[in-house]
């Protein structure tokens, strides 16, 4: 079974379940999974992990992301993007430069309210599953980080289109962030377009299709298109093993920290080849993922 993640562009349509699906299909690999997921109506950078590689998809998820979108504000649906059904329409009479401003003051560590139609769980149930009964319930603000917001597009008109990008902490719904932004100037908005173009430093430049990903596993190529776990996990500090240090990790050995090692988490190398991810806490290394 092949150990690596891939980068997946999805398209329109399909849910990351079924990108998930496809490729167990086209790879002929039953261990596949996911960091991430998006909408149907998004496209973009979807990191899949597998074999042995998707006991490191945490690593990933946790990332920030990064996406390019499209509002329309003065326009409401009960999803909060074009999949929904209408629940509001009042034109809007307002600036790009209050947009800018909009957008601008969202930026930081600020408070979000999950939407209805999101996998968060309350009282054991999923809020996606309470919307489909026509149901709404009160939902927990949670924190979230906005690194960066830019309205790069403002068409106007009764019903203006904003287009923007935005770096975010995961967990960060950016419909969410749309319609805030709507909110603070007298109206509301859904997104009309979400494209996912970065987690952490994986970019869906370096993506392939569904369909060129068939085709590279049809010439018996899929090794070409996959990432190492090593680079997957770049943004980790590295520390390399000596060959009796691969032998300790492996059996999942705590090691004595480095003098000047930071705290959190690290790459345990040997050569090119990642071993295990530990935890550096005081002055000893523990286990957090051990690959052998």
């Amino acid at each position: 079974m092949p150990d690596g993640f891939l980068l997946i562009d999805k398209e329109g349509g399909w849910t990351s379940h079924d990108v998930v699906a496809k490729v167990r299909s086209i790879a002929g690999v039953r261990k596949v999974g996911h960091a991430g997921t998006l909408d149907p109506m998004a496209t973009g950078l979807l990191v899949l992990a597998m074999g042995r590689a998707t006991r490191l998809l945490r690593f990933v998820q946790e990332l920030a992301k990064t996406y390019e979108a499209e509002s329309l504000f003065g326009v409401a649906t009960d999803s909060l993007d074009a999949d929904g059904e209408e629940l509001e329409r009042k034109p809007m009479s307002i600036t790009r430069s209050q947009v800018d401003q909009a957008f601008a003051d969202l930026t930081g560590d600020i408070l979000q309210i999950p939407p209805m139609v999101s996998a968060v769980k309350v009282k054991g149930e999923r809020l996606h599953r309470i919307a489909r009964r026509g149901e709404e319930v009160e939902r927990e603000p949670r924190p979230v980080t906005i690194y960066q917001m830019a309205v790069t597009g403002f068409e106007d008109g009764e019903f203006p289109l904003i287009r923007f990008t935005t770096k975010c902490s995961s967990g960060t719904y950016v419909r969410v962030l749309a319609d805030d932004a709507a909110i603070s100037l007298g109206g509301r908005g859904h997104l009309t377009a979400l494209r996912r173009t970065k987690i952490g430093s994986l970019a869906v430049g370096d993506a392939t299709s569904i369909d060129q990903l068939a085709a590279r596993v049809a010439d018996g190529d899929l090794g070409s298109v996959l990432i190492s776990p090593a680079q997957a996990l770049s943004h980790l500090p590295s520390l390399d093993l000596d060959p009796s240090q691969v032998d300790m990790v492996r059996n999942g050995s705590r090691l004595a920290a480095g003098n000047g090692m930071v705290s959190g988490l690290i790459r345990l190398l040997d050569g090119p080849d990642l071993v295990a991810v530990y935890r550096c806490e005081g002055d000893t290394l523990v286990p957090e993922v051990v690959l052998a």
